[in-house]
């Protein structure tokens, strides 16, 4: 590895072929993303993805940071914390 470039630790996947799925992982440089999405009025008009997650990662402060956030039919909507 080097400096600079992160590997990844952990990661999962889980995509149920229905309209479901999950995923998520870790790397060396701490950052973490959980993520699950599911397909919501489906076979309608209405149909439409919901993405839900959460991407955290350390800062070069020394602090976690992380964004929670939803990706539907009304866009992309990002909540920052600290």
């Amino acid at each position: 590895q080097k400096p600079g470039e992160a590997v990844i630790l952990e990661q999962s996947i889980d995509n149920d072929g229905l309209g479901q799925y999950t995923f998520g992982f870790k790397t060396s440089d701490g950052l973490i993303r959980q993520e699950q999405g599911v397909v919501k009025n489906q076979g309608t008009e209405n149909e439409a993805l919901e993405v839900r997650g959460t991407i955290t990662w350390l800062g070069a402060d020394g602090k976690d940071y992380s964004i929670n956030f939803v990706a539907d039919e009304n866009g992309f909507q990002p909540q920052y914390t600290q």
